[in-house]
């Protein structure tokens, strides 16, 4: 969600409009945990400025390397909205009952299979591409725009890029480094738009992030998204679950995490520990589950 002085949509209603870059805290999380906004749930589609390579095929019928093939209708299909402004909680599709689909990518790709990384000023296309705005409760200077290698359901490599605070930044990279290492596959990593925080939920996006500009749910109080300093991971593979709500909607074949299945973060695995050994949190281990979501502050 944008600043306080960004224009309002009814507050459930953004909430179930964010699942891009970011959940939060849960209500029964730790300390301060009551106030931060459910994941981001807007669509996921390509953001405009950037560079763009093509995967073979990416939503027909032969998806590269196995993958499944994307489904048309991916990010097309507005859910009938419940009583509190969020989406319809609805089964996953069986196409996204163990969801590989193949990356798009929006920035050009690494040119092998050897980890990079980049830190660096945010340039000024990046800034008018973000939600960042100078209402944000961190400054451009203090933010640095990350891009790092992953690899996707595809087993290809490609490039993604986050916005986060100068202070996590070289820890972040570092965090990454580890999943890429241990080949963790992610589906797609980019910058959240502005236009997509108020935008409809699909309930199936499923996009890495970390900064969306944002108060925490039913407060004047920021997340921690909005200081650069949380990740959230692979949220269709790693919902948001509180009681009857399901953050992505259509994400429900993941509330059972005794089954895994590529793209989940487990207790001990890479994704928990490498973020664990930078000194971050996750949402996992919270009462009402973030599994997406790591920060800095363990909220």
């Amino acid at each position: 969600m944008g600043p306080l002085t960004r224009r309002w949509v009814p507050g459930a209603l953004v909430m179930a409009a964010l699942v891009l870059a970011g959940c939060g805290r849960a209500a029964d999380s730790p300390p301060d945990a009551a106030a931060e906004a459910a994941p981001d749930t807007t669509t996921s589609t390509m953001s405009p400025g950037v560079s763009t390579t093509e995967v073979p095929d990416p939503g027909g019928a032969g998806a590269a390397n196995g993958v499944a093939a994307r489904p048309s209708w991916l990010g097309t299909r507005p859910l009938p909205l419940r009583p509190d402004g969020y989406g319809e909680v609805q089964p996953t599709p069986p196409e996204l009952r163990d969801r590989r689909l193949a990356t798009i990518d929006v920035l050009d790709p690494p040119v092998d299979a050897a980890f990079t990384s980049s830190v660096g000023p945010v340039p000024p296309a990046v800034t008018a591409r973000s939600t960042w705005e100078p209402a944000c409760p961190v400054g451009l200077d203090d933010l640095r725009h990350v891009t790092v290698s992953f690899w996707g359901f595809d087993d290809r490599p490609h490039t993604g890029e986050l916005l986060v605070h100068a202070d996590v930044a070289d820890d972040v990279v570092g965090a990454f480094a580890r999943l890429h290492e241990a080949r963790f596959p992610i589906e797609e990593m980019r910058i959240t738009r502005l236009d997509e925080l108020g935008a409809h939920p699909t309930g199936d996006a499923n996009n890495t992030g970390a900064f969306v500009c944002r108060p925490s749910r039913g407060t004047t109080s920021w997340s921690e998204h909005a200081y650069g300093r949380a990740v959230d991971i692979n949220p269709f593979h790693n919902p948001y679950v509180k009681g009857d709500l399901v953050l992505p909607e259509l994400a429900s074949a993941y509330i059972d995490r005794s089954t895994p299945r590529p793209g989940m973060i487990l207790p001990d695995d890479v994704a928990t520990a490498a973020f664990a050994d930078i000194g971050w949190g996750w949402g996992g281990t919270w009462r009402s589950q973030d599994y997406m979501h790591f920060s800095a502050s363990g909220r």
